[in-house]
Order: structure tokens, then sequence, then C-alpha cells
């Protein structure tokens, strides 16, 4: 490094230098026994660093990985100092052990903003008094995420909460606290804006096995009232949120996943004292057309996912459609229960003009709704078509014929062959990418016709998973039961979990062969996740 820097200032103009300085700019020797090459030592008196402010060594860091901080540290003990100072995010093992290590992590690392304390489940976990320390030390905390403490309960929740005030965002997951401790964040932090719960134990009221006689009191507001964003996720009693979405004014966004009960009231409700809502996730959710009503009371909403609800249909959706006008983003995975179609999907097109996103899952559209849509959304940029029977060479025409601002465009185990894809290429002009995965009669020919006319265009597709399908069919009827809770006549097909592995290899294929549940699982939603994201970057890698 040293050697770098003398050469940087070597460079300059010859007249702003010292004459010895001049004479050392000319070709020097490579090192020999008599000539040693020089090394930089930090603490010798010589660092070319030493009067760089404090300020600009550490915007440095903060540009680089957390090994490349961990081995800068390393160097000297300003370089130590600096670095453990202006190291806002952190992320430790929320082991029991850590509470012996607490006073002198956070003597270092003084200014923590952002903390994750995580815990295998195998592993004894940070208890009460190591989060009271953990908050004594980082008083100036802004987001917070625990996950796998099991040992932290209301009573640590609380004493947390009282020193963190600062907090704006919560996250937990696996945990065993419960409401009590909820509530006691939301009564303390009242600055918070960002709630996230994932399989919180404590709100359960079975004891190993057996129903305990329990109580639990709902989730309030409290002083939160500035709360906009919340994600309930695998919660067996959510409905003890419901008192917390409703008195939400500000809520923007609500996500609810994999939560057990009926949440059409919850909705209702909602709706009543808050329409402000932007964005709206229901996944696998025990949900009906009366919730969906419901929501189209929220004018504003931008963003929607519905996803493996089977009591939804047409209805609903048409419903949202004709009052939430500004829709630009939809996600929708029929689970192959045929309730949605084409009624609902034209409704979308013929509301909400300014659709600019579009996936259909398990759906079987014909060409009279999509042609609605590619005719009356002239913005559409995005589309995903997965797992459809009526997906054919024609319905891809008649997309290609009128989707003229379609960039990117995702198509899985639907019916279609070469000619529908070399006229979706010919028919629109500002496509950039497709993504084709499963399409049975698709040929590695059309690659050919695409680099002599499209070179630009980027084309992903994936010709081996045909064959794992195949023998997964042969073997085990083509379908796999995920948790005992797929309908009669439903795949697997899990849009919104997980990724799966490149198939680039065919040691690979030959296990999804085997495995035939792996080779059900979708692709849908990782085609437009990306792209949500706001970098364009649309790539359906698993």
């Amino acid at each position: 490094m040293g050697q770098s820097f003398s050469a940087h200032h070597q460079r300059g103009p010859a007249q702003l230098l010292p004459s010895s300085t001049v004479r050392s700019c000319r070709p020097k020797p490579h090192p020999t026994a008599e000539t040693p090459p020089i090394h930089f030592r930090p603490d010798s008196g010589n660092d070319p660093t030493a009067d760089l402010p404090d300020e600009c060594l550490a915007h440095i860091f903060s540009t680089l990985s957390s090994g490349e901080r961990k081995s800068c540290s390393l160097v000297c003990r300003r370089w130590l100092a600096v670095e453990g100072q202006s190291r806002h995010k952190l992320s430790l093992n929320g082991r029991a052990d850590l509470i012996v290590h607490v006073s002198n992590l956070f003597t270092r690392f003084d200014s923590v903003k952002k903390l994750a304390l995580r815990c295998d489940r195998r592993s004894a976990s940070i208890c009460d008094d190591g989060m009271m320390m953990v908050s004594l030390h980082c008083r100036n905390l802004t987001r917070v995420k625990l996950r796998g403490c099991r040992q932290v309960t209301d009573l640590g929740i609380e004493g947390f909460a009282r020193n963190c005030v600062n907090l704006r965002k919560f996250s937990c997951g696996s945990c065993d606290f419960g409401t009590k401790g909820l509530n006691s964040l939301l009564e303390y932090c009242g600055l918070i804006e960002e709630l996230s719960v994932k399989r919180l134990r404590g709100l359960s009221n079975h004891d190993g096995g057996r129903v305990v006689d329990v109580v639990i009191d709902p989730v309030r507001i409290g002083k939160a009232k500035g709360l906009r964003s919340v994600c309930l996720k695998e919660l067996y009693n959510g409905q003890v949120f419901g008192d917390l979405i409703v008195e939400a004014k500000n809520l923007k966004l609500l996500k609810l996943i994999k939560c057990m009960g009926n949440w059409d009231s919850v909705l209702e409700r909602m709706a009543d004292s808050n329409a402000g809502l932007v964005e709206i996730h229901l996944e696998r959710l025990q949900v009906s057309d009366v919730g969906l009503s419901a929501i189209s009371s929220c004018h504003d909403l931008e963003i929607l996912h519905v996803a493996k609800t089977p009591d939804c249909t047409n209805v609903g959706i048409v419903s949202i459609a004709e009052r939430c006008r500004s829709l630009r983003k939809v996600h929708i995975d029929g689970w192959r229960t045929n309730r949605i179609g084409d009624e609902g999907l034209a409704a979308l097109g013929k509301n909400c003009g300014n659709l600019q996103e579009l996936v259909l899952i398990g759906l079987n559209p014909t060409a009279s709704s999509l042609e609605v849509i590619a005719s009356s959304c002239r913005n559409l940029e995005r589309l995903a078509l997965c797992s459809s029977e009526t997906i054919r060479d024609a319905e891809i025409s008649c997309i290609a014929s009128k989707c003229v601002a379609l960039k990117k465009f995702c198509i899985k185990s639907c019916p279609i062959s070469d000619d529908g894809l070399e006229a979706l290429a010919s028919g629109c002009p500002n496509l950039v990418k497709i993504k084709v995965k499963k399409c049975r009669e698709v040929t590695h020919e059309i690659l050919e016709w695409f680099r002599a006319r499209r070179e630009s265009l980027v084309v992903n597709l994936d010709m081996d998973e045909v064959e794992a399908v195949d023998h997964a069919s042969a073997s085990d009827g083509g379908r796999a039961l995920e948790d005992g809770s797929e309908p009669p006549g439903a795949e697997n097909y899990q849009m919104f979990d997980g990724h799966l592995a490149a198939r680039s290899n065919a040691r690979l294929s030959y296990m999804k062969g085997k495995l035939g549940f792996l080779t059900g699982r979708s692709i849908g939603a990782c085609a437009l996740r990306r792209w949500s994201s706001g970098n364009g970057n649309s790539s359906c890698n698993q």
C-alpha cells in the first residue's frame, strides 16, 4: 500500500516536485538482494494516511464489506478505533454466552444503530439480562432484529424498550415472548414505524399439545402512532393484531402470510378506519371476496398480492379493480382453483390503466381478457405467466401486438412454442429480456433466431428442467403435497417461498427427478421480485 501511495504522488507535474523527487521518477530496477523492497508499517511513523481525517477514513470503510472492514481493523490502532466507531450495523450470534462480551463489544462499537441477534435452535439464546445490558450500551438503536432468541421473555422486551426509545424498526422471529412484550415495545418506542413478527410462540395458548386456559391480550398501537408497516407471518393466533391494524391510521403496508383464522372481519374493520393503504400482501390466508371488497375502499392502493387464497373469486378482484384505479403492480396466484379468470382480469385491464407489472400464476386466462389488458395497460413493462393451460401462441401473439411498452417477460409451464416467442420478440420493440422455463414445445432453435434478429435481447431458456419433470410425473404423478395443506388437484407451486438452485449440471437434474417435490417449486414471483426492487433486474435465477 505504501508503494502505491508513493507512486500516486510521483505521477504529479515535475515542476511542482522537489528535484530529488523528480530524479526519483526515473525507472527503478527490480528489487534485488542489494535493493530490498520497502514494506509499509503503519506504526513505524511513515503512515501515508496520517493526515487523512477520521471522517474520511470512516467514509472509506463504509464502502467495504464486513470481512474487509475486519481486515482493516487489524492494520493499526487508529484504524481499529475508527473502524469500530464508524460501524453502524452489527450482526451477532445471540447465544447465552454473549452476555459476557456485551460490555467490551459495545465499548468498541459505540455507534451501532442497527443490531441483529440470531441464535441457533440447538443453543440457549441470550436472556433478559443480556437484552438489558445491550439496551444500556446501545441507547441509539433504530433497528433491531431478533431470530431464535427463545430465552427472551416479555420482561426482557419491556426492559429493552424502556432504554431504546429511538427504535424505528423491530423484527422478531421464532421467539417465545408474547403480546405483553409487544405492547411494551409499542408503548415505550413511540417512533417505531415498521413491525415484523414471524412464528411468535408466545401468542399460542397451547402447551405441549394441550390447550391452556390463558387469556391473550390483544396488541394495541400504544404511542406508536406513526406505524407505517406491519408484516405478520406464520402466526397461530394472528387475530390478536387486529386492533393494532385497525388503530394504525398511518398504515401504508400490510403483509399477512400463513396466519391462521378468518381475516375478513379484520380487513373490514381496517377499511372503515384506515383507507390509506398503498401495498397489501395476502398469501395462504383464509380470506374471501368479503375481505377483498373491504380492501377496495383503499383507493390509493398501488401494489396488490393475492396468493393461494382459494375463497377469493372474480367478484373480489372486480371490486378492487373498479375502485382501486391506481394499481401499478398486481400478483395473483390462483392455485389452479379456476375461481379467478377472464372476468376479473378484464376488469383489471379496463380500470387500471397505470398497471406496470402483472404476475399471473395458476390462472387460465384467454385471449379475450389478455387483449383488454394489452390494449388498456399501455405502460405494462413486466409480465409473468406461469402454470396456465390456456396460454398458447395465439395469446402470446395478442400480447405482442398490443404491449409496445413491455420490457421483461417470464413464462413457465405454458403450452407455447417457438412461434409464440418469435411473435413476442417481433411485436415488442422495447423488450430486453425473456425468461422461459418448462415450456415443452420451445426448442433451442429459438436462440439462433434471437441471435440473428434481436442480438441485444437477453434470453434465459431453461430446458434441463423438462426431463426432471417428466421423471417426477412418472414416479409420483407429478404432484407432491406440502404440509398436507394442498387442495385436491393443486400442485405444489411455492411462488413466494425460496429459490431453486441453477440446473446447469446433469447431477442436479437427476436428483430433482428423484425428488419430484423439488421440481414442483415455481419461479413466478421470483421472476418479478427483482423487477419490483427498482433496479430493473428481472432475472428468475434460482
